[in-house]
């Protein structure tokens, strides 16, 4: 097996690892974060929250991992959008963790609200708001605009590339376009939060888009023909 069939099978995993980790904290997370009395929920179920936490610096790992194991395959086509593409995920990485140290926080916050004797709920909910806030905006801003911003490079590489087949990468390019349309309605209040229906609706062409990608990766690999004219 040729060191770029391995590469192409890491990134497949990799990808397939951030999915799946992204998915089952939002599974695990969002309904207790939407609950109308989220500070007892929360407190209630902080092994929940904690675990939700791991799975998005699981995520953030292999997030990270996606860019730098592709950078000497792609370098070789466009060295500055390979560059900006790993200082780009890097971002997205970082934004995310800020939002899941104010969950840990929000966590703490709903522990000593449901300990204290008589707790003043305004003072609480307002600082529990603001937490909520933080989340929802890191979690905007990494999601639904970086993130677009990282799926746009990764697919105009790959389409010029030809590194896979030009569908992929077209649904790619356009499953991204999508998610950022979504971004913006969310911060222009059209759309509730980046778990609204709506929202959810116009991210699932990217999020599929990315498990075809995968799978091609693992199945099939990079273009042979490509590869060999790049060591030609």
């Amino acid at each position: 097996m040729t060191s770029d069939r391995k590469t192409a099978i890491i990134v497949g995993v990799l990808f397939i690892i951030a999915t799946v980790t992204s998915s089952l904290y939002y599974v695990i997370v969002t309904p207790i974060l939407d609950a109308p009395d989220y500070l007892v929920k929360v407190s209630e179920n902080a092994n929940q929250v904690i675990i939700g936490v791991l799975l998005y610096l699981i995520d953030c790992a292999a997030v990270v991992a996606i860019p730098i194991v592709l950078y000497p395959i792609f370098k070789k086509h466009n060295e500055a959008l390979a560059l900006g593409y790993v200082a780009s995920r890097m971002i997205e990485s970082v934004t995310i963790i800020v939002g899941h140290i104010s969950l840990l926080s929000l966590l703490t916050l709903s522990q000593e609200y449901v300990q204290a004797a008589a707790p003043d709920a305004s003072h609480f909910q307002a600082l529990g708001a603001l937490l909520l806030a933080v989340i929802d905006r890191a979690l905007l801003l990494g999601v639904e605009f970086v993130f677009s911003l990282t799926a746009l490079i990764l697919n105009y590489l790959l389409f010029r590339s030809k590194l896979v087949p030009r569908f992929i990468s077209v649904w790619g390019l356009i499953g991204a376009t999508l998610l950022l349309v979504s971004g913006f309605l969310v911060m222009f209040g059209l759309s509730l939060s980046p778990t609204s229906a709506i929202s959810m609706l116009l991210s699932l062409p990217i999020a599929l888009q990315e498990m075809v990608f995968a799978i091609w990766l693992i199945g099939k690999g990079f273009n042979s023909s490509v590869i060999d004219s790049q060591s030609a």
